[in-house]
């Protein structure tokens, strides 16, 4: 809400240079210079911009059947008039109100519609009614001198500032009604920023509540999982990942990329996680799963265009061996004890989702051994730029990196961030795509 600013002495006539009581309206709805007062008002959807080729147009709402209030001459910044209304009454002001109106000086002592001034048990009734009929407008209020009480409770209510009735002189109220404007731009704009800030926030809490919470209880697996958007200041990308763990005690993991990188590709990765995981808990694996979900995407996708690729390993209960399917997905690396980090074996995969329909998706069965570190992920983190050519990492750049990782003691979140990290420095700066790692471990 604004505050009052202290007021100042009002500066005479003589002072400012501008002549004293020089405007005289042509009529009661009448415009100084001579402009279109009749017209019917727009919309009141926003004000005309301010500029250096703009006149500033005040809008003067006030009952002076004796003729007491003056408006004086007055100059904007540039040294163009500025245009004066006059309306006698709310409804003459509703009619003026046009968009092209940049400020209203409304007099307090105007009775409140449809009653005297008597009769209303609030005194800024009137004030209120403008307020509500013109929010995107800059109010002065004018009042009696000495009854700064009022002004100040005026500008709290809404106003932008006010003024004393019978100080007024060009100079002075000049320079109020730029001001006026410009705060009421101001206020304008931080209000939108504020806006923004708090869409901004919500945003950012529904993609946390949207990003995967592994349900791993009573598996000895540990679990770790990087995640980097390529999307600037996004939580979630197209890029979809997770792990559950079913009733009879079989682990299951995924991880896919939906192609592209916007706000409509991170929704249907989440859709189609969300898919997964239900089916998954209904009892669907391999191919049977992998079909439904290519006929969930085909029902959620905005264009035929979009597709989506997945990898998906359901590990066996005693955590020894374990079923791998993938859609155009890149293969896991493997790492175990006294044998390199290799990838499994990709052969027989098949395509991704949303390209072939009816297409089949054979799952592989593959030995993993008692002691192990399963890691998926999706292209980002193999596509990345090496120095400033255009050679790309690759899967056996990965692989090697992970490697030398391996080597120096990292496991876990370690591991996972060290190689996301290295990649990144490798592409000489942020990545542009999606990432997402995901780690499972079983130790003895």
């Amino acid at each position: 809400m604004p505050v009052p600013i202290p007021r100042q002495r009002a500066i005479p006539a003589a002072e400012s240079g501008q002549a004293q009581g020089a405007f005289s309206p042509g009529g009661p709805s009448g415009e100084a210079t001579g402009g279109p007062a009749g017209a019917a008002p727009a919309p009141h959807a926003a004000m005309t911009p301010v500029d250096s080729t703009t006149n500033l147009i005040l809008l003067v709402i006030e009952d002076d059947p004796a003729g007491s209030l003056s408006v004086p001459e007055m100059l904007d910044a540039a040294g163009k008039p500025i245009r004066i209304r006059t309306a006698r009454n709310l409804t003459e002001a509703e009619r003026l109100l046009t968009d092209d109106v940049h400020c209203i000086l409304l007099d307090l002592a105007l009775p409140a519609p449809g009653r005297a001034a008597t009769e209303s048990d609030d005194e800024l009734t009137t004030l209120k009614h403008v307020l509500r009929l013109a929010p995107r407008h800059a109010v002065l209020a004018l009042t009696a001198s000495g009854d700064a009480e009022r002004g100040a409770e005026a500008v709290r209510v809404g106003a932008q500032d006010y003024l004393f009735r019978d100080e007024l002189d060009g100079r002075l109220l000049s320079r109020a009604i730029r001001y006026a404007v410009e705060r009421k731009r101001s206020d304008k704009a931080e209000r939108r920023l504020t806006e923004s800030r708090l869409r901004a926030q919500e945003n950012a809490r529904l993609e946390r509540g949207l990003l995967p919470t592994p349900l791993l209880e009573g598996s000895s697996l540990r679990f770790a999982a990087r995640y980097r958007p390529g999307r600037s200041r996004a939580l979630l990308g197209g890029d979809f990942y997770d792990t559950v763990r079913t009733p009879d005690g079989t682990v299951h993991a995924m991880i896919g990329d939906v192609c592209g990188h916007g706000p409509d590709e991170a929704a249907l990765g989440v859709e189609l996680r969300i898919a997964w995981r239900a089916l998954t808990f209904a009892g669907l694996c391999g191919d049977e799963l992998l079909s439904t979900l290519q006929q969930v995407l085909e029902h959620e996708r905005e264009s035929d265009e979009i597709f989506a690729t997945l990898c998906t390993v359901d590990i066996a209960p005693d955590g020894r061996r374990a079923g791998l399917c993938l859609a155009g997905h890149p293969s896991p690396l493997i790492s175990r004890p006294g044998r390199p980090a290799e990838l499994l074996p990709y052969e027989n995969g098949g395509p991704a989702l949303g390209l072939l329909h009816g297409a089949r998706w054979p799952r592989r069965q593959v030995e993993l051994g008692g002691e192990w570190s399963l890691m998926l992920y999706t292209d980002g983190l193999i596509e990345g730029h090496i120095g400033e050519g255009k050679e790309r990492l690759g899967q056996d750049g990965m692989v090697d990196l992970v490697r030398r990782r391996l080597a120096e003691g990292l496991t876990g979140e370690e591991l996972l961030r060290a190689t996301v990290n290295e990649v990144r420095d490798l592409n000489g700066g942020e990545l542009t795509d999606d990432v997402a790692v995901l780690l499972l471990d079983r130790t003895p």
